[in-house]
């Protein structure tokens, strides 16, 4: 499991219904994070990627889109021609458990919404959730307490909102740098605790599975 390269991935949407779209989708790896931003039309800062990437160790690269259909198409092809077939697992919080989870589901229905193909047929994927539920104790249950409490406040420069909920307003209200430093450092997050995750943890205590498609 562990010789898997880990690809933290996460979404931002306008809310939870399924009627509701995507705004944001976002992957981090070694070498920096690749953010996809659906802007539903309106224009972006012309130096937004340039702003971001100011105080960051590692690259951020902003894909801008106009709506949530070349969004995801856009995504697909990133991951068509950079993730598949490589020795990669994404990992999310709260992403899609055996009893639910969010991401991966809301993913689902925008892709049929809009007739496209599943994009991660032959990736793995592990819930770090469930690893920080069972076999760490914390107080908090928000993928910022869990972080802030075993690893600490190092991102919290980075990231302009005290809680993810601002982040449909920041969309709402066109700042979409706030917007993207908040899932940047949200992202950023995850793979950490996956790494934190994979130093104390056995193989056993994770749940890998397939995101083959059937068909």
């Amino acid at each position: 499991m562990t010789e898997l390269d880990t690809i933290a991935f996460d979404i931002e949407t306008t809310g939870f219904h399924m009627d509701d779209q995507l705004t944001v989708v976002r992957f981090d790896a070694d070498i920096g994070s690749r953010i996809f931003l659906n802007t539903d039309g309106r224009a972006p800062p012309p130096n937004l990627e340039a702003r971001v990437n100011e105080e960051l160790a590692t690259a951020v690269s902003i894909s801008v889109q106009q709506t949530e259909r070349t969004l995801l198409s856009e995504m697909d092809a990133f991951v068509e021609s950079t993730l598949t077939h490589q020795d990669v697992k994404l990992v999310a919080h709260n992403g899609e458990r055996w009893n639910g989870g969010f991401d991966l589901p809301f993913l689902r229905t925008r892709l049929c919404y809009h007739d496209i193909d599943w994009p991660f047929a032959e990736l793995s994927y592990i819930d770090a959730m469930d690893v920080f539920e069972t076999r760490f104790n914390t107080s908090g249950d928000t993928l910022t307490a869990v972080y802030e409490e075993l690893i600490g406040s190092g991102l919290t420069g980075l990231d302009p909102f005290v809680d993810s909920e601002e982040a449909v307003g920041a969309w709402e209200e066109e700042d979409f740098e706030s917007l993207v430093r908040h899932n940047v450092a949200d992202i950023r997050r995850t793979r950490a605790l996956m790494r934190l995750a994979e130093r104390y943890c056995s193989k056993s205590d994770f749940s890998m599975k397939s995101l083959d498609p059937v068909a």
